[in-house]
């Protein structure tokens, strides 16, 4: 800011309180024509006034006997565009500014000083600036409002919405026929009423809740198989799904289940039985997004065997696991049975022991044993059979078995009861007694299975 300075040449006169005590009588009047003056300006004694701004003086020249006026002031100085000063008013600024700031150097004195810094403030101005507006809304446009969350949680302080649930898809209950031998009949009803059936009759009411729900996905995984495949092999005619014999799934209808329970004051067992399908329904044991062959017996030898060593096929979800309750806890673990040695060549087909086997007394001959420790193969009467062939042919519980000759008798001790394949029913129910759920019992006796929906796989059939 340019400085203005205005220097006004007036007459000295004398202030009042330099008057001496022989001029107060005239004092008013000097007041009155002071007075008088200040509103008319002072008459000009000097034929000019300098105004002084910067380095420029401008000078004002006034005719003899005018009066410098406040309006010729403004005149003089209205084309510099500059405000008028009074000296004294000016004089008093600047001392108190030099007074407060000191007399410091000014930035127009040195403009190759202050240049660059300018520069930096515009750029960093612009970079502020630009993205403003950018983002300025435009002449007609409105702003679109933040919608407002739709949940609030005040503990935690911030607003999210809340999840959608996922609404279950259901699919129509399929229905399994099912062929009654006794009465040469079909049977056609739900698959959780046949379900319900087959658990009656496959495990003891008395078992744990856990050891009935897994028998009850056992018993739907077996039938479900069956339904997508259209498998009806074994059904006489194949006019029905299948049996109610242990060729497929022993089965009672729920109805005489129901009758008869009641009847012999188990109705609290029909009721823990009933609960056991329901908890477990639609539930199926999967392998690779397919039902498995969900194969089950009633006690083990201590082990389960590979499906390779008793049906000649490998399949990687029955592999043979410990199972060490049965022997605690099954009453029919193990059994003893006597035969006459004619008995077992008849059974066997064979038509008599050879001298040298006999002499030697080892006309019974184990050759090599599963994984199960079962009999793999056995030699008897100089010819060679399977274990499961031997079990099925003399009618004995299990394929481990030991024996004891006294003369023409024969006594066989077996191990376990059930081909051994698959989950042991008693050994569910001993794992149930340890606390365990239906999951974990069948992911310990069914190898790397998951599990799916029965519904849903019959409708996509």
């Amino acid at each position: 800011m340019k400085e203005a300075r205005v220097q006004v040449k007036v007459p000295l006169v004398p202030r009042p309180g330099m008057l001496g005590s022989e001029e107060s009588s005239t004092q008013d009047a000097e007041k009155d024509r002071l007075a008088t003056e200040k509103k008319r300006g002072n008459p000009l004694q000097v034929a000019k006034m300098h105004i002084v701004i910067g380095s420029k003086q401008e000078t004002i020249h006034a005719k003899p006997g005018e009066y410098v006026t406040e309006e010729l002031k403004q005149e003089a100085t209205e084309h510099i565009n500059i405000p008028l000063i009074e000296l004294d008013a000016f004089r008093k600024v600047k001392r108190r500014l030099m007074r407060t700031f000191g007399r410091r150097r000014h930035w127009g004195r040195h403009p190759g000083l202050w240049h660059p810094a300018t520069a930096v403030s515009a750029l960093l101005v612009l970079a502020i600036c630009i993205p403003v507006i950018l983002v300025w809304p435009r002449a007609g446009e409105q702003t679109k409002p933040t919608p407002a969350p739709t949940d609030a949680n005040p503990s935690k302080g911030l607003n999210t919405p809340s999840p959608v649930p996922a609404t279950p898809v259901s699919y129509p209950e399929p229905n399994v026929r099912v062929y009654l031998s006794a009465a040469g009949t079909t049977l056609e009803l739900p698959l959780e009423s046949y379900v319900t059936g087959v658990v009656a009759a496959e495990m003891p009411a008395e078992f744990r809740l856990e050891a009935l729900k897994a028998q009850a996905i056992a018993a739907r995984t077996f039938i479900v198989r069956r339904l997508v495949a259209n498998d009806t092999s074994g059904v006489p005619s194949g006019a029905a799904d299948v049996t109610d014999t242990i060729s497929h799934q022993v089965f009672i209808p729920p109805d005489e289940v129901k009758a008869d329970w009641t009847r012999l004051g188990k109705a609290k067992e029909w009721e823990k039985l009933q609960q056991a399908v329901r908890e477990s329904r639609d539930a199926v044991m999967t392998y690779q997004g397919r039902a498995i062959t969900a194969s089950f017996f009633s006690t083990s030898n201590g082990y389960t065997e590979n499906a390779e060593d008793v049906w000649g096929n490998v399949v990687p979800y029955l592999k043979s696991v410990a199972s060490p309750w049965d022997k605690q806890l099954a009453p029919g673990f193990e059994e003893t049975v006597t035969m006459k040695r004619s008995e077992i060549l008849q059974k066997m087909n064979l038509d008599a022991i050879p001298v040298s086997a006999d002499q030697n007394g080892s006309w019974i001959k184990v050759l090599s044993t599963t994984k199960g420790h079962r009999i793999k193969e056995i030699q008897i009467a100089g010819e060679t059979f399977s274990g499961p062939e031997v079990r099925k042919r003399l009618g004995l519980r299990s394929s481990q078995f030991s024996w004891k000759t006294t003369g023409d008798e024969v006594q066989i001790t077996t191990y376990g009861y059930g081909h051994g394949v698959g989950m042991s029913q008693w050994g569910a129910n001993g794992m149930a007694q340890e606390g365990r759920t239906a999951t974990e019992i069948l992911k310990h006796y069914y190898t790397g299975i998951s599990f799916g929906q029965a519904s849903k796989m019959l409708a996509s059939k």
